[in-house]
Formats: C-alpha cells, structure tokens, sequence
C-alpha cells in the first residue's frame, strides 16, 4: 500500500502537470459515476492527506482517490493509450496532440510502484493519467472532504493544496490521542486518524530509530519520544518523495556502502529484514503480526519495559 510520501509525490507531479488546465475526465468502463460533472473544466487544484487524493474541478466536484493496497496511476504522452484491463479512470489535457519530437513521443506506460523517480519525462510534459485498482474513485463535495480531513489524524507532510512539508500540521491533537490509550503504539502509528500517511513501513523503521519498543502502551510512551518520532518522520517522508525508495538507514550503521544512495537490501533497518542481522547489535530482527499488518524489530536495540509482553496480543 503506497504510504503518504508516494501520495504527496504524485500530488506535486499531479499540479505541475495539469492544474490551471481544462481537462478531459473518463470511465471507460463506467466504474467512477459523474465524471462527466468533471469533464472539460478545469482543475483547480490537487490535495493530498495522508493516504487520500483530492482533484478540485471546481465547486463540489472533488474527484476523490484513494488508492488502497492495488491502486496505482500510469501517465503517458499523447497519443492515448490503448483501453486495457480495469481502467477505472483516465484524465488528459483538452487539445493535448502527439508529440512531433520523437525523443518526446514515445508514451511513457510505466507502473508508479516501479518508477524509481528518475523519469526523463517532466511533469509539465504529461499530457495523460490513467488510474487502475484504487479502493474509492468518486466524485465528492466539498462536505465530505471536509468530513474526511476532520476525522483524519495530522499529516507529518502537511495537509494543503502546497507543497508538501511547507505547511506541516499540528501534531499536537495525535499525541492527546495516543496518552489517552493503552494501545501499542506500534497499532497506534498505523492508524489514519491518529497520524495520517504513516504506512508498515515507516511505522517499523521510525520505532526503531527511536530504540521504541513497539509494544509499549501509548499511555506510556514519554511526550520527547513522539515529538522526536514526528520529528524524524518528515525528512525521511520528504526524502522518499524524490525517488520513491525509502531509505531509513543512517550511513554509518550500512554494513557496506556507506556513501550516496545506499544497496536495496541496506535501506532499512527492520522492515522485511525478519531473521537477518540488526546492522546496530547483530540480533536476528524479528516479525509477527499485529491489528492485521506484519510487524517488524529488533529485540535487543528495541528493548525496554514491555520487551517480555507478547508480541500479537491485543493491548485493550
């Protein structure tokens, strides 16, 4: 499931690429209702709120996306894809026209969730988006975006129509949250309303750079440790942002490269690293799941007051 820096990522590419600019909007096989309302005007603006996708066609005509654990956008150059698969929606620039310099021509047909950021193409040279596999694509009114912003926790990379991390949000309302509640904290990260855009993997890896046990009850757990955590979390957001790889790892502590972008397999400390060596203590790196997602941590560099509470139990 993309985590909040994919979803600011594609709203920034999204604005250079098509705000200001009447837009044509389809359902080739009729999957998102009333996108006629949204066909020919033009869109205003794109939001992003943890995992939530907003395009602002004017006055109640929210198109909104969220894109769930299969949701993922393809963008191209003119001409038009062919129509393939469950193409849920597909938006393009009105008057778009195929590229006459073939070094531009050639449409770009390539899966975000494969792109590692160093696309050639420039946003302000798409002239199409095709969206496949998202769990909610409609068209909303302003209310319930409204509504959607209120129940959702604060986003570590802000929660406007801005750049992302230019207009942080407040944090303080999640940490009322969490002193308030006996659950882990490890659950309590990876829930949207107490912290927005926070996926598995960042939960994981903050815990851990913060040498958190994640069972530790949020009632328990010292303001100055979640102030660090969200601290920490929006540079690191900010960083997956550029090429979509999300690198945890402090390069000191990488066994091997220890300069510049670091091996695949040295990015992160704990996540999907289950039965390997911390690079810190050398411990094998634990996994269980927990509220329905695989969690990930190192015993020793992670223990504290609750390192003998198991693991998977829910903490009511």
């Amino acid at each position: 499931m993309p985590e909040g820096n994919e979803i600011h990522r594609w709203a920034e590419r999204h604005r250079s690429a098509f705000v200001g600019k009447k837009m044509h909007v389809e359902s080739p096989n009729g999957r998102t209702e009333d996108t006629e309302r949204l066909d020919g005007r033009v869109l205003e603006k794109v939001l992003a709120h943890g995992k939530h996708l907003g395009y602002v066609f004017g006055k109640d005509r929210i198109l909104h996306v969220h894109l769930g654990r299969y949701g993922d956008w393809t963008e191209g150059q003119m001409p038009l894809a062919e129509v393939k698969g469950v193409l849920r929606l597909r938006m393009w620039r009105a008057g778009a026209r195929a590229r006459v310099d073939q070094a531009e021509a050639t449409t770009r047909h390539g899966w975000y969730s494969s792109d590692d950021g160093s696309s050639t193409v420039a946003p302000e040279n798409v002239d199409w988006l095709e969206l496949r596999g998202a769990s909610d694509c409609s068209v909303w009114t302003d209310a319930q975006w409204e509504q959607l912003i209120e129940r959702l926790g604060p986003d570590p990379l802000g929660s406007t129509g801005e750049p992302a991390g230019d207009v942080p949000d407040d944090p303080g309302p999640a940490f009322e949250r969490i002193a308030k509640t006996k659950k882990p904290i490890c659950v309590l990260l990876m829930e949207q309303d107490v912290i927005a855009g926070i996926g598995n993997i960042y939960r994981a890896e903050l815990l851990y750079r913060e040498r958190l046990n994640p069972m530790t009850p949020g009632n328990e757990v010292p303001v100055a440790s979640l102030k660090r955590i969200w601290k920490d979390s929006i540079p690191l957001m900010k960083a997956g942002m550029v090429d979509r790889r999300i690198i945890t790892t402090r390069p000191k502590d990488r066994p091997t490269k220890k300069a510049g972008l670091p091996l695949k397999e040295e990015a992160h400390y704990v996540y999907r690293r289950h039965g390997k060596p911390c690079f810190v203590c050398g411990t094998k790196v634990l996994k269980t799941d927990i509220a329905g997602r695989t969690l990930y941590w190192c015993p020793v560099c992670q223990q504290g007051p609750h390192a003998d509470r198991e693991v998977g139990v829910a903490v009511q």
